[in-house]
């Protein structure tokens, strides 16, 4: 049964820490912050994060608030911090394989609670970004836009984002053709040139529909399994160790061997 938090009073004045200070003061710490990054994008990883801030630091985190609203120096700040000063966090990155086989709203599901479980204690109370997550080990409540008004959820979407963004850096350098290091695999125009002209990689999602209309057009079949049922409608602009193996180009021989190995 999820406990919820016995009317417990926020006071504006804490700002982003009023949840965090709400649910302590109810006895409900320590409260964990989850946030993801990458769901939108057509290409490379979806990762997730956990974060438990301690309480009092707030004067630390000046300047803590919604990853995408800050520059990428200061998210890199930030994200030091965050490794310097978090009570605990997990970081979880779930493959574009993994996505494709299961669908990228039920691998975010997956990798919250992965996220969840990693961490090194057992939170107290779980705040996640926008949408409930079944099946956490931790009483836990969906907050609307939590990573702009909950520095828990702010904090878990700094480590997520930095963390696939250095991912998509690094997949730039084995894939230049794509410019991930520009675009970190959402569907800008640049990105949507260079699928059409070079066809989707192994590091693209095939379930999404620009990326299989992009294979269709190049004659091309999916590195991975694909899930029936799994392909998006659209794109929407917006574990495991981090996985950067398969970058090269997808191939049909490649899909062929790839697909062989999954029959037998």
């Amino acid at each position: 049964m999820i406990r919820k938090p016995p009317r417990a009073q926020v006071r504006q004045a804490a700002g982003m820490w009023a949840f965090q200070a709400a649910l302590d003061r109810r006895g409900l710490g320590p409260v964990a912050g989850v946030d993801e990054a990458g769901r939108g994008a057509c290409a490379g990883p979806l990762v997730v994060a956990s974060c438990v801030l301690k309480t009092g630091d707030a004067a630390r985190f000046e300047g803590l608030t919604d990853s995408k609203l800050l520059t990428a120096a200061a998210r890199e700040r930030m994200y030091d911090l965050l490794l310097e000063r978090a009570q605990d966090c997990a970081v979880v990155v779930v493959p574009a394989a993994e996505v494709d086989l299961i669908g990228v709203h039920v691998a975010n599901i997956e990798g919250m609670r992965r996220a969840v479980a990693r961490l090194g204690a057992h939170p107290g109370y779980v705040l996640t970004d926008g949408f409930p997550v079944p099946g956490l080990t931790a009483p836990n409540v969906p907050v609307v836009k939590g990573d702009r008004v909950a520095a828990c959820v702010a904090a878990a979407s700094v480590l997520a984002k930095v963390t696939r963004d250095r991912i998509m850096t690094g997949l730039h350098e084995e894939l230049p053709a794509y410019g991930f290091d520009v675009h970190k695999g959402y569907s800008t125009a640049d990105h949507t040139a260079a699928l059409r002209e070079h066809g989707p990689s192994a590091q693209h999602r095939w379930s999404y529909a620009n990326v299989a209309a992009a294979a269709r057009e190049h004659g091309l079949e999916p590195p991975h399994p694909v899930a029936r049922g799994a392909s998006t409608a659209g794109v929407v602009q917006n574990g495991a160790p981090p996985h950067t193996g398969g970058g090269r180009l997808a191939t049909r021989r490649g899909a062929d061997q790839m697909n062989t190995r999954a029959e037998a």
